[in-house]
């Protein structure tokens, strides 16, 4: 059940040097509980999360070594110094290497092993790349505990996701006041994104690119029965229904997601009925998503409101996701995930199901978990009264 409490203040200022420390000191604690000398970091959100340093994967690796105590080292390209240097937050020492590829004892793999050393002990990500893991010194073993760390929110980065949050929800307000029969996806995606970038630059001149991300997309009823397929851009919007909007974005650095099943002019009758049990697999999932609840068990029982209704076959997915410095990361609302939801974590709610030569039902939004239940971060009228545009 959605709290009755006060939504969380939006920021937009970057992390200070106390809020990245914070995240430093829990992965270093993790690091003692699972007897790890050193932790390899290379996945770009990860480096992100633990320095505010936000870059393309590309040729020339970025490779942060996060010691078991002390500053963690930031290996990169000479070429990113300034760059770095700009943008990055925290006490770190940085470690440059010539350039990609390079003559031999100035290469990156050089510099990696001079600053791993020889520990007892490497750590490195699930999805750490083979060329890294071979470059260490002594085989390393998985973890996931940045994974498990980044589950759970600070108040900054709850206040970060809730700015991201109403930004979504007021560029929602404004496709859904525009769009009508006829209007082409590729248009109305450009549109709404071109409103959200520059809200974002207005309230921050400063937003990093690199950490910013924008998704609007709304499929007809032709489409929205395949919820990924985004792929004809010339698609337009249909008399009837039902379509639905996608909007999903990061911010500067901080994701959420505001998405919605709406109607135009009228509402065919079969689509009453899968509607009327989209919104009832929803507000279960709502009522579920809080505290002690484990994951696992909120997507089985939302799941099962479908079969019940006949359409357990029109499940394409999860009942949800978390978001965080990525618009769509774990932990997940999945049968088999056997997690236990916290306070602080966000989850996207998004039961959905798809009937092909009907089409899609899905509404999402942003919600984050409280001690005492969960509060909605983003906002749209959910009912079918609401959603229907006589254009």
């Amino acid at each position: 059940m959605i709290a009755a409490e006060p939504l969380p203040q939006p920021r937009v200022a970057p992390p200070n040097e106390d809020e990245i420390e914070k995240r430093l000191q829990l992965v270093q604690a993790r690091m003692h509980d699972q007897g790890l000398d050193i932790l390899v970091v290379h996945d770009p959100d990860n480096v992100f999360y633990l320095t505010n340093f936000a870059n393309y994967v590309h040729e020339r690796p970025f490779v942060l070594v996060v010691p078991a105590s002390g500053s963690p080292r930031f290996v990169v390209p000479e070429l990113e110094l300034r760059h770095v240097d700009v943008r990055s937050v925290g006490s770190i020492e940085l470690i440059s290497y010539a350039e990609f590829p390079a003559p031999p004892g100035r290469q990156w793999s050089d510099r990696v092993a001079d600053t791993v050393g020889r520990p007892g002990s490497i750590g490195v990500e699930p999805n750490c790349p083979l060329f890294v893991v071979e470059a260490m010194p002594t085989p390393p073993q998985s973890t996931e505990l940045l994974d498990e760390i980044r589950a759970i929110k600070s108040d900054y980065e709850i206040g970060r996701i809730a700015y991201s949050a109403a930004v979504l929800s007021e560029a929602h307000v404004a496709l859904m006041e525009q769009v009508k029969p006829g209007d082409m996806a590729a248009l109305l995606a450009s549109e709404t994104s071109k409103g959200i970038m520059l809200r974002l630059l207005s309230d921050v001149p400063d937003a990093n690119m690199l950490a910013t991300s924008v998704g609007a997309v709304v499929q007809p009823p032709s489409v929205s029965d395949d919820p990924h397929n985004f792929t004809n851009v010339l698609m337009t919007m249909e008399e009837g229904g039902p379509h639905v909007s996608v909007l999903n974005a990061v911010l500067n650095g901080y994701g959420a997601e505001i998405e919605r099943t709406f109607f135009l002019n009228h509402v065919p009758e079969a689509a009453r009925r899968p509607f009327e049990v989209m919104m009832e697999a929803r507000s279960l999932a709502l009522e579920r998503t809080v505290s002690g609840a484990l994951m696992s068990d909120v997507d089985r029982e939302t799941r099962a409101v479908f079969e019940r209704a006949g359409y357990g076959n029109a499940v394409l997915h999860r009942t949800g996701h978390s978001f965080g410095v990525t618009g769509h990361e774990g932990p997940f609302l999945a049968d088999s995930y056997d997690q236990e939801i916290q306070p602080g974590m966000l989850f996207s709610i998004e039961p959905g199901i798809y009937l092909p030569g009907i089409g899609g039902f899905r509404h999402s939004d942003t919600i984050l978990t409280t001690e005492s239940g969960n509060v909605c971060l983003t906002s749209a009228p959910d009912a079918l009264s609401d959603l229907v545009f006589a254009r």
